[in-house]
């Protein structure tokens, strides 16, 4: 398996959340218990991906400015997530806070596969590509059981 097909699963695994997670209702604990996965999941994801896929990125010049614009949505990300830890689930605007991170990260995720990956495919070595998603594997499930 290479890095790509690694984040691939986990970005369905991501989408799929964040599709549930807009179709919830009210302070619910549907809605939490769907909201803290969804946190959870991106954290990890994006601490793993940055460290298996983005740093190695940064020492390819043909990589280097992707993997910085990728990091900087990560970031843009964790800002919604924060908007939405400080609102309550019963709020008006909280789904409206869900909708818009479902829409950057979706964002996200399809610029990683449709431009950063196939770059990143020339950049990296394939040996390296393999060792990567053993790297990012073990991070998330080191993360996941912490």
């Amino acid at each position: 398996m290479t890095i790509f097909e690694a984040l691939r699963k986990d970005h369905d695994i991501q989408r799929d959340l964040l599709a549930r997670l807009v179709e919830t209702h009210g302070d619910s604990d549907e809605r939490s218990a769907l909201y803290q996965q969804v946190r959870a999941e991106l954290k990890y994801h994006a601490n793993a991906e940055e460290r298996a896929l983005y740093v190695p990125m940064m020492d390819v010049d043909l990589t280097q400015e992707k993997a910085r614009h990728s990091i900087a949505e990560h970031h843009e990300i964790d800002e919604l997530i924060e908007r939405l830890d400080d609102t309550d689930y019963s709020a008006t605007h909280w789904l409206t806070h869900a909708k818009q991170l479902q829409h950057l990260v979706i964002h996200h995720l399809d610029e990683e596969e449709h431009e950063v990956f196939q770059l990143a495919g020339r950049g990296l070595q394939d040996k390296q590509k393999t060792t990567l998603a053993s790297e990012y594997q073990e991070e998330m499930q080191r993360q996941r059981s912490a």
